[in-house]
């Protein structure tokens, strides 16, 4: 999930001191307390569109259960929220439910700082296993407990502006981008862009091409890890393919050499570039803009169809003290949140809960339904303590691999600077 962008990390208005001197913003917080029943404080890291979104949703929960007294505070996303969070379950004095995103639940030590959430309790308020993909839903548990429930995947997509891809006669008939599949095809179809636009083909944030590279490196069936997952065992043929291409599309002027996360959202809005590689949260911001744009599963360029991306779920940070009915309540507030999460997917988000995945109301959203068959081949990141939205193997990657991009470095040397610096990662002790 997940841009480096002011829009998006731009945190709402207003602040809130809390116990242990956390600075938090974008409160909503239910009015007299002490009258209610049970107790829910909600912790999240969604700023800019989601924020904003998210606050309407929260309105109508607090609304529809007067009997919980409900408090939802969001902080400045990445590491200042895990840790925070982090801080806050070690004392055993977190709130009774947090955002994680699901590629850092087994790095965050889920069975010391994570409660396990209630099977029963959680079957009881209608929610089951079965209402989840199995992809999903596996890498919610550990050690045979479910510590997460997933309330969206959020993979790496295709933008297009549907009058330049038109003009480059990509559309079919029915008015939509044709899917094309192999290096040579993706290719041409960048190719037929850039000659319509004059310009660039593609948008893409060269500063730090993760996502991009790592969706290759998955659609090479590449392995991070092996199977102990405690060293690392890149295939290096594979990654450099992968690094390769990326060079060749900045050589061939098909992306920019140089950009940064807001100068790609910025040459897609004003036509610079008929395409944009991306994760799907920015729908809200050209929707707003007015232009005529659409969205597909990113284009299978290698054999195996793996879209880098992650998921956005609720969990329970370790309380030294957890109270029965807040807990209840707590429930209540993610089964509630499942089923009224159709509305959450209208800034972009596949909703994880199938129910809403397969109901008009989400597949009447357009184009916001148009790539859900991504869903069970969303790629993670690593399993690891420094890996996942917002980690320093991300922050390690953009370090390495920007270079191939502005020709600085060659493939070669980006991968093997990478290398490095993902094995000094793994050297160090967890702090968590």
């Amino acid at each position: 999930m997940t841009p480096r962008t002011p829009s998006r990390r731009s945190l709402l208005t207003g602040a809130l001191g809390l116990a242990g001197g956390l600075a938090l913003s974008g409160t909503l917080s239910g009015c007299g307390a002490f009258s209610h029943d049970a107790r829910v404080r909600q912790w999240n890291l969604f700023g800019g569109g989601d924020g904003a979104r998210l606050l309407q949703i929260h309105e109508k929960f607090a609304a529809e259960h007067p009997d919980i007294a409900f408090e939802a505070h969001t902080l400045a996303w990445g590491p200042p929220f895990y840790t925070k969070l982090a801080m806050s379950a070690a004392g055993g004095r977190a709130p009774e439910i947090a955002t994680l995103h699901l590629s850092r639940l087994k790095g965050f030590s889920p069975t010391t700082m994570l409660d396990p959430i209630p099977l029963d309790l959680l079957n009881k308020a209608g929610v089951t296993e079965q209402d989840f993909l199995p992809e999903t839903w596996s890498r919610c548990l550990v050690d045979g407990q479910l510590y997460a429930v997933p309330l969206d995947l959020h993979p790496f997509v295709l933008y297009y502006n549907v009058d330049i891809c038109k003009k480059a006669g990509l559309l079919g008939p029915d008015g939509k981008i044709k899917p094309v599949k192999g290096v040579d095809a993706f290719l041409e179809m960048l190719k037929a862009v850039k000659d319509t636009t004059g310009k660039v083909a593609a948008s893409v944030e060269t500063t730090n091409p993760w996502r991009l590279w790592w969706t290759l490196y998955g659609q090479l069936d590449g392995k991070f890890f092996d199977d102990s997952g405690t060293r690392l065992a890149l295939d290096d043929a594979k990654a450099l393919e992968a690094l390769q291409l990326m060079a060749k599309l900045a050589a061939d002027g098909l992306t920019p050499k140089s950009s940064d996360y807001a100068s790609l959202v910025a040459q897609f809005t004003n036509g610079d570039a008929g395409l944009s590689f991306n994760g799907e949260w920015e729908v809200t911001t050209y929707q707003t803009a007015k232009m005529p744009f659409s969205m597909a599963p990113f284009p299978v360029v290698y054999d195996v169809p793996k879209y880098a991306g992650d998921a956005h779920t609720f969990v329970l940070p370790h309380q030294a003290d957890r109270n029965q009915k807040d807990t209840e309540a707590t429930i209540t507030y993610i089964a509630w949140m499942l089923k009224h999460s159709a509305e959450w997917a209208a800034g972009g988000h596949i909703p994880a809960y199938q129910p809403v995945a397969s109901s008009p109301e989400y597949l009447n959203l357009k184009p916001q339904a148009e790539y859900r068959s991504v869903a069970p081949d969303v790629l993670f990141d690593p399993d690891a303590w420094f890996s996942g939205s917002g980690a320093q193997l991300q922050n390690e990657a953009g370090a390495a691999f920007a270079g191939v991009f502005s020709g600085r470095t060659t493939p070669r040397q980006a991968l093997d600077q990478f290398k490095a610096a993902t094995q000094k990662l793994l050297d160090t002790p967890s702090p968590v």
